[in-house]
């Protein structure tokens, strides 16, 4: 009997996991998961479980400081996943089997000094340290000013870029027209790879909250519109390039935040197409649900009166700079967490000596 990620995956979606957890990782590879995705509150949480103090104590006595402990100990994580995803990288010739791994967060945070150019400076030099001899590893940049303006060099250098925190068409369409013009610098296209994270569910929180006068119908239905819409953007301009690879939307924050939400909301309406990143809380919830089977869906937006009222009633940039706000106190501060957790290790570790 198929299951309900089987039906997914056979609806044409890539399902990769909103995980490196190793144990995670090999079960979702079991059910039919492609790749995996990183960021500092997934390693925290991993550091916090004490199963790998070990590794943590031998970072430490080697003489790293936190800092450092932390990249080494992501490093080491995100390498593991690889190599559970690098027979699926191999198969297809590079379209699939990505692990991303997450540039600093704290060049977003709100006391880095940094200008626009020096931060993207840092990115381009952070992606070519963390991208050099990995071939299933993707670079994750987000789509802020300084993240932005990094993306043309680094796609220049053969990088493999999958650029996180989209919310809005303005930001998909400046990290998508910036990789282009850094891949057209290359010798070939030949490993040209892409990749766009569109969050989905925090919109629909957004919504909720401060644009209440949205009809019954189209409340709780803007991040999927806006997905689809992007999608489709995605799909129009990559059609004419003749690429050997394809150039994919990631549909990410699929997991529901309304606890009157059925958990498969986002992952069917999304399904058919390119990549979704599940929490493994949705794939769980998911796979328990008899009879559930996913059908494409990715092209199908909901009626046109539906639209028109999204429309009419979303300010689309004043979503992107709430949610932007939003999104970056939420990508700096877990890395701020993680530094501390390192240092509350260190210690527990040494008195444990």
């Amino acid at each position: 009997m198929t299951t309900p990620l089987e039906s997914l995956i056979a609806s044409g979606t890539k399902l990769w996991l909103d995980s490196i957890d190793p144990d995670l990782v090999a079960t979702n590879r079991a059910q039919g998961a492609t790749g995996a995705t990183s960021n500092p509150i997934i390693v925290g949480d991993l550091i916090k479980t004490g199963r790998f103090d070990d590794r943590l104590a031998t970072l430490m006595d080697e003489g790293f400081d936190d800092e450092t402990v932390a990249w080494q100990v992501t490093n080491l994580l995100v390498k593991e996943a690889q190599e559970v995803f690098s027979d699926v990288h191999e198969k297809t010739r590079g379209n699939d089997g990505y692990v991303s791994f997450e540039l600093d967060p704290l060049l977003e945070d709100v006391d880095c000094k940094l200008s626009t150019e020096e931060r993207a400076a840092q990115y381009v030099e952070l992606g070519k340290k963390w991208a050099a001899g990995q071939s299933n590893r993707m670079i994750k940049v987000p789509a802020t000013p300084g993240g932005l303006a990094a993306l043309e060099e680094l796609a220049a250098a053969g990088i493999t870029v999958n650029v996180t925190l989209i919310f809005s068409e303005r930001q998909y369409q400046a990290a998508r027209d910036a990789i282009w013009r850094g891949a057209q610098r290359r010798d070939s296209l030949d490993n040209f790879k892409s990749v766009y994270s569109i969050f989905v569910s925090r919109i629909d929180v957004y919504t909720a909250k401060h644009v209440a006068e949205l009809s019954e119908a189209a409340q709780g239905m803007v991040g999927i519109v806006n997905a689809q819409r992007l999608w489709q953007d995605n799909q129009a301009f990559w059609a004419d390039k003749k690429l050997p690879l394809d150039q994919e939307i990631i549909f990410a924050s699929t997991g529901t935040k309304n606890p009157n939400d059925p958990p498969q909301k986002y992952v069917a309406a999304l399904a058919g197409s390119d990549i979704q990143t599940n929490p493994p809380a949705t794939n769980d919830a998911i796979q328990k649900i008899d009879g559930l089977t996913f059908e494409r869906a990715v092209d199908q937006l909901p009626p046109q009166e539906v639209l028109d009222d999204i429309d009419a009633k979303v300010d689309f940039t004043k979503m992107e700079e709430t949610l932007m706000e939003e999104g970056l106190a939420k990508f700096a501060d877990p890395q701020k967490a993680l530094l501390a957790l390192i240092a509350e290790k260190r210690s527990t570790l040494q008195a444990a000596k």
